[in-house]
């Protein structure tokens, strides 16, 4: 089975960085929140061996970690005395703390997390809301990749990059550090809490990492879908991604004007139970519309009054070809053309080998099937088979730009790297 000869593969593999680290709370034995006063655990025990320690040999301490860790992380007293504050009820049963050992407290109740150390990959693709510095004729964008670290725990990171008048593409590097956001609001919902989080203005966007924040994400949050969504002249950056607890998932919406402060709220609703729910770029008819797979093997056209609740759906796109014979689903938002909507797929065929296809949607009413690509655009190269899920190729949204498509795609769910389709070529192949 050749690729496609108007797929390009480019050289610009992105590969995860374990120097990259974020901190966490680290929390022995018993959450501090559930923890009783008079009961000794070993967050107990270890604030008493803290407060029995000399104050020179504490300040000694503080300084010592402070060097140590002061380069690899932004304003880290801030981060102990955050930390320090989280754990009150820990400390309720001691004396009153000083300033040194209130941050010595939060340093010892942290853990530096490599966040991205086992694999960055199943990226998607979005045009920068900022364009100012972009190529004549070209332009910027934000890349959003699932990054994996220690436990297999998922979380969202970003890079920019440019694409050039005539294709071309560059990837900004990410800066050395990397952290997480504040939380700017939790709001109890019927499914779960709907939750804000908020970056410092002057992070560089490769700084910022979302990081689970609530419990049903205490697992991951896997494979985010971004889409440039336009509504009655307003623009607003949407990601529909999976939740995921370590037993149970279901799909949730990440909202932006900025991606520097971002909402997420669970989904409602018989089709939010599972996995690669990918959100249309605008209203069709007056309704939000997804393309979403609700039975593990087929692709479902949904409708919906409400961003937030998603029922029902009709079956529009079925296993038809050796290469997706076990199961099909989508590979992001649909790109609308002047032929219709483009929905990139993904098929899984023999010894679970994942494959890139595409389809072709009627503009007016996407249920039509207008075409589908026989044959894969792109399956697992032989230097792309091995990783930590060996023969996939996998993508969670590409974008259009002037007669191509940008495609970002991962590899053996290890690391990411781009291609580029000609348009015109692409819909003289399918059929």
């Amino acid at each position: 089975m050749s690729q496609a000869s108007f797929l390009h593969r480019q050289a610009l593999h992105l590969r995860p960085d374990p120097a990259r680290v974020i901190v966490r709370p680290f929390k022995p034995a018993t959450e501090p929140r559930d923890l009783n006063p008079t009961d000794k655990t070993r967050a107990n025990h270890i604030v008493e061996r803290l407060l029995a320690l000399d104050p020179k040999v504490a300040a000694s301490l503080l300084a010592d970690v402070l060097e140590n860790f002061q380069g690899r992380h932004r304003n880290l007293v801030e981060t102990f005395e955050l930390r320090a504050d989280e754990m009150e009820d820990a400390l309720a049963a001691h004396d009153v703390f000083s300033e040194t050992q209130r941050q010595l407290l939060g340093a010892y109740f942290l853990n530096e997390y490599s966040f991205e150390a086992s694999a960055l990959f199943n990226p998607s693709i979005v045009a920068h809301p900022d364009q100012s510095g972009a190529p004549e004729g070209g332009l910027r964008f934000i890349l959003s990749l699932r990054a994996v670290g220690e436990g297999h725990v998922s979380s969202l990171t970003f890079r920019t990059g440019t694409i050039a008048a005539d294709g071309s593409l560059a990837v900004d590097p990410p800066t050395r550090l990397a952290s997480s956001p504040r939380i700017s609001h939790r709001i109890p919902g019927p499914l779960g809490d709907e939750v804000g989080v908020t970056f410092e203005e002057d992070m560089d966007i490769s700084e910022r990492v979302i990081f689970p924040v609530t419990e049903y994400q205490s697992q991951g949050i896997e494979d985010a879908r971004f889409v440039q969504f336009s509504d009655g002249g307003r623009t607003t950056y949407y990601a529909t991604y999976t939740a995921y607890t370590g037993r149970a998932i279901r799909s949730e919406l990440l909202e932006t004007n900025d991606f520097r402060s971002f909402r997420m709220t669970p989904l409602q609703g018989n089709a939010a139970r599972n996995k690669g729910m990918a959100l249309f770029p605008r209203r069709i008819d007056g309704k939000y519309a997804m393309i979403a797979r609700q039975d593990n093997e087929n692709l479902y056209l949904i409708y919906s009054n409400d961003l937030y609740r998603w029922d029902g759906g009709r079956a529009i796109l079925k296993p038809q070809f050796p290469w997706e014979f076990v199961q099909i689903g989508n590979c992001g938002s649909p790109i609308e053309l002047d032929e219709g909507w483009l929905l990139l797929t993904h098929g899984v065929g023999p010894l679970r080998k994942y494959s890139i296809g595409a389809a072709l949607l009627d503009r007016n009413d996407p249920a039509k099937v207008l075409a589908r690509s026989v044959d894969p655009l792109l399956h697992p190269e032989p230097s792309e088979r091995e990783g930590y899920v060996p023969n996939v190729v996998y993508t969670c949204g590409a974008m259009r730009h002037n007669d191509q498509i940008i495609l970002p795609y991962a590899v053996s769910d290890s690391y990411s790297n781009f291609a580029t389709i000609e348009i015109a070529a692409l819909m003289r192949a399918m059929s």
